[in-house]
């Protein structure tokens, strides 16, 4: 068992600490609002800090999960921040969904500290991550990664290396433009149905089953019908990791026609005051759009 930090509980960081105690590691908490900190401890045991230095001070493995860029960079090398607070040898792992820029730039500092760097976002949503089956797709040194799967293992499904530093922001990249245009398609079918007098029910039963079928699909295909957003993934969140993927694409020359097309239909989304719906909202612009 590991000594561990865990940084930033939201809604994915929350669960994902309180499996890390649940499968036996010591584990302190920091949170940018304490009371939010103070209830994880009430709820989990273990203990928490005032600064990520300290909540990192002694930890085998520090993990963070915040918001992004400029979060990620205050917790890892700001006034208190945990990367110069670690031991050499130590292993930082960061959930968060950000810029491959921003994890070179943080696996460059840690590697001059001597602390090793992992980038390891996530898929699967808060439901993943309280029911501990979460998708990790990870960069970075191999042998860091090896000693941070097992760790990893207590919220994970799925896990894995797919290259240096950064080859995980990367990986999280390509989820999200697919996720982006398999929503519209999903959004465009069962908007097409209604509008054609179909039970959107019974059509996806039947089409679930054949080659159009997903996990958003499965997933989202009833609460959309439902007109039903108030759970899930974010719109802003969403347009934060699109604007990554865009910005990225112009750097490696990469053409994203469709992910630049559904990035501005969220914005669509926001203004209908849809900025913490979830991501299958989308179907919620095209109801707009035919007044309803």
């Amino acid at each position: 068992m590991a000594k561990t930090a865990f940084i930033g509980l939201g809604v994915m960081g929350y669960p994902m600490a309180g499996h890390l105690k649940a499968a036996g590691h010591e584990v302190t908490v920091y949170n940018r609002n304490p009371a939010r900190a103070a209830a994880w401890v009430k709820q989990h045991g273990g203990a928490s800090a005032p600064t990520p230095a300290l909540a990192a001070k002694g930890a085998d493995f520090v993990f963070a999960c915040v918001g992004n860029d400029d979060d990620l960079r205050a917790i890892a090398t700001g006034p208190d921040g945990a990367l110069a607070a670690m031991g050499k040898g130590a292993v930082f792992v960061d959930h968060t969904t950000v810029s491959a820029a921003v994890t070179r730039e943080l696996n460059a500092v840690a590697e001059g500290l001597g602390v090793h760097f992992v980038d390891a976002p996530v898929s699967g949503g808060q439901a993943g991550a309280e029911n501990g089956a979460l998708s990790v797709m990870c960069g970075g040194d191999q042998a860091a990664y090896g000693r941070a799967e097992p760790v990893i293992a207590a919220y994970a499904k799925a896990c894995a290396r797919l290259g240096d530093s950064g080859a995980g922001q990367l990986t999280k990249m390509v989820n999200q433009i697919c996720i982006a245009g398999l929503l519209q398609g999903l959004s465009e079918g069962l908007h097409f149905a209604q509008k054609a007098g179909l039970d959107g029910k019974a059509v996806i039963d039947v089409i679930a089953h054949g080659a159009a079928g997903s996990w958003q699909m499965a997933n989202r295909y009833q609460t959309m019908l439902d007109d039903k957003f108030d759970f899930g993934f974010a719109v802003d969140w969403m347009r934060k990791d699109l604007g990554i993927c865009l910005d990225e694409a112009d750097n490696n020359g990469a053409s994203l026609p469709v992910t630049a097309l559904v990035d501005q239909f969220y914005k669509d989304v926001q203004n209908l005051g849809g900025n913490r719906w979830d991501t299958s909202s989308l179907i919620r612009r095209l109801r707009a759009l035919d007044g309803n």
